[in-house]
């Protein structure tokens, strides 16, 4: 299996152990009454379930993203040198701007 794939399904398996870990805090902490909503209903368990499910997808995608972009990139030839720095000297050039008539707008009545 490719080297990207294991990481892609590890960094998955994080963002959903993140997700209930999330979800568990939420629930513990009571946040806008959800323990109680959940525990008096008969649905409470697909509730915590899709919570958790949606949160996981959202992690795990987190999660994949912030490792790819913190992933070393090897650069092995030297050949990055292209000499398009910032100039050594500004100088400031006088160019000649004259509007035309279609570019202005006649805000006359007729």
């Amino acid at each position: 299996m490719p080297d990207l794939i294991k990481m892609y399904i590890r960094q998955t398996a994080v963002g959903f152990v993140l997700s209930a870990v999330f979800v568990t805090l939420l629930l513990y902490f009571n946040v806008v009454n959800l323990w109680h909503l959940v525990t008096h209903t008969d649905v409470g368990f697909l509730a915590v379930f899709l919570l958790w499910l949606f949160n996981g997808i959202v992690f795990a995608g987190v999660q994949f993203g912030i490792s790819i972009m913190l992933m070393k990139y090897d650069d092995e030839d030297d050949d990055d040198d292209d000499h398009r720095g910032m100039p050594i000297g500004l100088t400031p050039i006088r160019v000649e701007a004259t509007a035309s008539r279609g570019n202005v707008r006649n805000f006359q009545r007729k």
